[in-house]
């Protein structure tokens, strides 16, 4: 059932009613003027014959009985117009009061909760009840004119029969507030159907959906608005938000400068009949240049927010009122290297999940109790990866995040932004979110089903699924992501020497073959943990064999992952098993480098580059190659 279904039949009902009472008040008010106008010619009949020598008296006396008469019914009439007329607005005022209630709860309940879900997620992937939100604005819109015309034709009966006591001062009240309502109603509903991206990439193109929901119910599409996009930094979004942008069509409030130069930036709205939108789609806009504040203390330029304004004004009721509307986006960071995308998404993770309604912006807590950052990190993960992170990952992750994974309990403790992404992990070059993004990339873009499937455990200390696997037959393995490196996920497996662990597999590494048919080239690998048979598994995600011989009579050569036995020289060298950190010796696959995601560049044991002194400098492919050493290990486009 629809949940303003009664309010709005309520407010329906009482529309239709002071509809019908205004024509009432009408024919009673043209029956005024009809009485009115015959006692003014009554009167004059009188006063002529009064002035006649020698004066009628009968006739006198008869104008006079008949003039006081008409009289007291102009009187009667009048005490009823009056009446009439404080009862009606009586009427509109409760019809106001139930419209403001309905209204404050769809814009501040529903379509905040809407942007919010929208924020959460991150993405377009959330339950998505925009149309619903549109039905109700629209019959709010559609109620609230009528209501405001029928004000409107009570205020011109008034004018053309102004009484003492009328309810003059609260009808013009009325009508301010009503139209107050429409303002908010109007400006409220101007959003972002699909946000740009939150990580934009300069030179890069983008895309981003703008709607009016109530634009096709006030006839905003028979003159369609242009609506015009700019970026604005932090400041200049405080001080929009702080000026009145609401005078018309004056633009008082709109930032005189903006950060950046975008192209493609302006766009007609166009109405469709089919969904009745009214709603413009910028597709493709580029950010072509950057202004960027100047760096506070530790802050990297991943850590400043931008937001995009889109800004239109247009008129309703044949120009009767001329709206100014504008709204914001959620906050984006500005990168000129992917290397930065890392800290740009915690930036923006973190925004998204613990900024509060009507906020100056960009403020956010720099404290988060751990079960919502948990709940953070489970959205980003599902939203990538589609399955939810179990209550054992999240502890796991919790441990990782506070350097402590003695904790029983991390329900009361507090999380900082430090800690969550500038403070690297104790003896790791890396973050915390640099660690947690790297396996939700990896995941997302190479093992989505697996992990869907239950296949990977992923979120367990190396002791932990060594301790899982000893109590398993030899041939057991394990999936877990790596501890050391950014982006990799490592086998672990129970074999005749002990528990022996595979260097871990990144991105690069399942462009060449896949997980699934590198455990399948592995026959000392029998079951799954706790005892799946691993073809049962992973069979369905094997690679089908095409014919050996190609047409042309070429032999097809195959690609194999291929395992030294090196559980023969454990007792020699235990290091070469159990640490993938041990160099040559370690027991791994075909492919082993340096995975750091945020760090493409950077092999074992060389500086890390820092991005942020080149933030502003656009270069393309061939002067990076130019720049990077030929011997660089690791390196790919």
């Amino acid at each position: 059932m629809d949940l303003y279904s009664g309010e709005f039949e309520i407010l329906n009902h009482r529309t239709q009613e002071t509809q019908e009472d205004l024509r009432s008040l009408e024919l009673e008010q043209e029956q005024f003027s009809l009485q009115y106008h015959e006692f003014i010619n009554c009167q004059n009949r009188l006063q002529v014959i009064q002035q006649q020598n020698p004066s009628p008296v009968d006739a006198i006396q008869r104008l006079t009985q008949q003039n006081k008469l008409q009289q007291e019914r102009i009187t009667s009439t009048v005490n009823k117009l009056v009446q009439n007329r404080t009862t009606l607005i009586s009427k509109f005022k409760e019809t106001i009061i139930l419209l403001q209630q309905v209204q404050t709860s769809v814009l501040d309940r529903d379509l905040i909760g809407w942007k919010k879900k929208q924020q959460l997620a991150g993405s377009d992937n959330f339950d998505n009840n925009l149309d619903q939100i549109q039905e109700w604005c629209e019959i709010l819109a559609d109620i609230i004119w009528r209501n405001r015309q029928q004000l409107k034709s009570l205020a011109y009966l008034r004018e053309k029969a102004p009484f003492h006591n009328d309810g003059h001062a609260e009808m013009q009240s009325l009508v301010e507030l009503i139209t107050s309502l429409l303002s908010s109603l109007v400006t409220g509903t101007f959003i972002i159907e699909k946000q740009p991206p939150q990580v934009l990439k300069t030179n890069t193109r983008f895309q981003a959906v703008v709607r009016l929901l109530v634009g096709a119910k006030l006839n905003v599409n028979m003159t369609p608005p242009q609506v015009k996009v700019s970026i604005i930094n932090e400041a200049q979004a405080l001080q929009l938000l702080r000026s009145d942008l609401n005078d018309g069509a004056s633009g008082v409030g709109r930032p005189k400068e903006t950060s950046g130069d975008i192209i493609n930036n302006t766009g007609t709205m166009e109405y469709s009949q089919p969904t009745r939108q009214l709603s413009v789609n910028f597709r493709n806009m580029q950010l072509k240049k950057i202004k960027r504040a100047e760096k506070r203390g530790s802050e990297s330029v991943m850590d400043e927010k931008f937001s995009l304004l889109f800004q239109t004004q247009f008129n309703v009721g044949s120009g009767e009122l001329e709206f100014f509307v504008w709204t914001l986006s959620l906050p984006a960071v500005v990168i000129v290297h992917v290397n930065q995308e890392p800290h740009a998404w915690a930036t923006v993770s973190w925004d998204n999940a613990f900024s509060e309604t009507g906020r100056n912006p960009f403020v956010v807590p720099d404290r988060v109790v751990w079960p919502r950052v948990a709940e953070m990190l489970n959205t980003r993960f599902t939203a990538g990866c589609s399955q939810s992170l179990t209550d054992e990952n999240l502890h796991f992750l919790a441990g990782k995040a506070f350097r402590n994974p003695s904790l029983h309990d991390y329900s009361q403790q507090e999380l900082s932004w430090s800690q969550f992404c500038k403070e690297p992990l104790p003896d790791r070059p890396f973050t915390f979110w640099e660690w947690f993004y790297g396996i939700m990339k990896l995941t997302r873009e190479h093992l989505r089903n697996l992990w869907n499937e239950g296949f990977i455990i992923g979120f367990v200390a190396k002791k932990q699924a060594e301790s899982y696997l000893r109590s398993k037959p030899i041939g057991t393995f394990l999936l877990r992501f790596s501890d050391s490196e950014l982006g990799g996920i490592s086998l672990a497996a129970h074999r005749e020497g002990g528990i022996e662990h595979l260097a871990p597999f990144s991105s690069k590494d399942f462009a060449i073959r896949s997980l699934a048919d590198r455990i399948s080239d592995l026959d000392y690998l029998t079951h799954l943990y706790p005892s799946i048979d691993k073809h049962a598994a992973f069979g369905r995600y094997y690679t089908p064999r095409g014919p050996q011989t190609r047409p042309d009579g070429y032999v097809r050569p195959e690609i194999r992952t291929y395992v030294p036995d090196a559980m023969s020289s454990a007792a020699q060298s235990p290091a070469s098993i159990y640490d993938h950190h041990s160099g040559p010796g370690s027991v791994g696959s075909m492919s082993q480098h340096s995975h750091d995601p945020g760090n493409a560049y950077m092999g074992a044991g060389e500086e890390q580059i820092d991005w942020d002194q080149f933030a502003d400098i656009e270069v393309n492919e061939e002067d990076i190659m130019n720049f990077i050493p030929f011997d660089l290990p690791a390196f790919s486009k």
